[in-house]
């Protein structure tokens, strides 16, 4: 049983699974936190994201339906993302054995769950030291992310079937393919149309083919002039993307960066807000790509937005990793760490079994 925010029943259901909607907080409420995000100090920004957005607006929309959820249905483990909230309330409330399942790296996900304490602990006295203490499940490679969770579990996915070709896009021009994406959430801010405009910069003049995508909400009337190298798409599946990019340039979201690891791709990262920082910062140590810093004010306490004016420093960018043969040395050597962990099928049969078998 899945158990979401209505956006999630489409593609919960298509996966053949039963899904219950819960609330979410409304979009004013969200918005006005989602335009700061890019701005704030990164403080104040994890403060906004982590404690009043995930904590106490989502945690307070969702915990009807979740404990009319378990008191019905019984579950005998509830497995959860590391900012919903809800549901590991209720599962403390009920004694129900509870895993967490990574987005981030451990360190960001150990420190965002400390920010969003005080709200938590409203709920329940202990509840954040017994969510340290619960299995951790997380597909990033030990080399990347060293865990501070006592019960770390690193498991991958598994083998994807062979995709789809991508369409002729570029008239068999046989360059180097770069694939960018900033992730689903930025078309929603009023700063997208410049961060979009200073990746078209970047490409525009480079002898690469280039792939963005913007997002189904967007709308790409605003972008003007495209470059003829770049084709612009809403939304294309990054599973069949990949396996045909040289380099794959993306604002630094979880999901982004660890399917260019598990394929062997280079990254640029290019990070706007949440944990996008501390992914790019770890994959240029790890000399996987390279990250491109947003500038601030002289005060440090307001973030200036990647804009068109910073496609220079992009397209430099660029030209540095494909130019660079270690970095995709680096990334294809963590795509081998990663295809040596067990599937994620035999990490949840051992889990299941094992809650199921230990006494409450």
């Amino acid at each position: 049983m899945v158990v979401g925010p209505p956006a999630l029943q489409e593609m919960v259901e298509g996966a053949g699974l039963p899904f219950q909607a819960g609330d979410q907080p409304p979009e004013e409420e969200v918005a006005a936190i989602r335009e700061l995000l890019a701005l704030a100090a990164p403080l104040e920004a994890s403060v906004l994201g982590n404690r009043e957005l995930f904590g106490r607006l989502a945690t307070r929309a969702m915990l009807p339906t979740m404990e009319r959820t378990c008191r019905q249905w019984l579950p005998d483990v509830v497995v959860r993302e590391p900012c919903e909230y809800a549901s590991a309330i209720v599962a403390s409330r009920r004694e129900i054995p509870v895993a967490q399942v990574a987005i981030s790296l451990a360190h960001t996900e150990a420190a965002s769950m400390a920010v969003a304490a005080p709200a938590l602990e409203e709920h329940r006295e202990g509840l954040v030291e017994e969510l340290v203490a619960s299995p951790y499940l997380t597909r990033f490679p030990r080399s990347l992310d060293p865990s501070r969770f006592p019960s770390t579990i690193r498991f991958r996915e598994p083998t994807p079937p062979v995709r789809r070709p991508l369409p002729q896009w570029w008239g068999g021009s046989k360059a180097p393919m770069v694939y960018v994406s900033f992730g689903t959430v930025l078309g929603y801010m009023s700063t997208a149309a410049g961060v979009y405009r200073g990746a078209l910069q970047a490409m525009e003049g480079l002898p690469v083919r280039a792939l963005l995508t913007v997002g189904r909400h967007f709308d790409r009337s605003t972008l003007g002039l495209i470059p003829a190298n770049v084709r612009v798409e809403p939304w294309v599946d990054q599973a069949d993307v990949l396996p045909h990019a040289d380099l794959v340039v993306c604002h630094g979201g979880s999901g982004t960066v660890f399917g260019a690891m598990a394929a062997g791709v280079p990254v640029v990262v290019v990070p706007l807000f949440a944990d996008q920082f501390a992914n790019g910062q770890c994959i240029a140590e790890a000399g996987a790509g390279s990250v491109i810093e947003a500038q601030s004010d002289s005060s440090g306490s307001i973030r200036h937005v990647i804009t068109e004016e910073d496609g220079s420093r992009i397209a430099q960018a660029i030209e540095t990793v494909l130019g660079g043969t270690s970095f995709r040395i680096e990334a294809q050597r963590i795509a081998g760490e990663i295809a040596a962990a067990p599937t994620v099928d035999e990490v949840l049969d051992g889990l299941v079994t094992r809650t199921i078998n230990e006494p409450r």
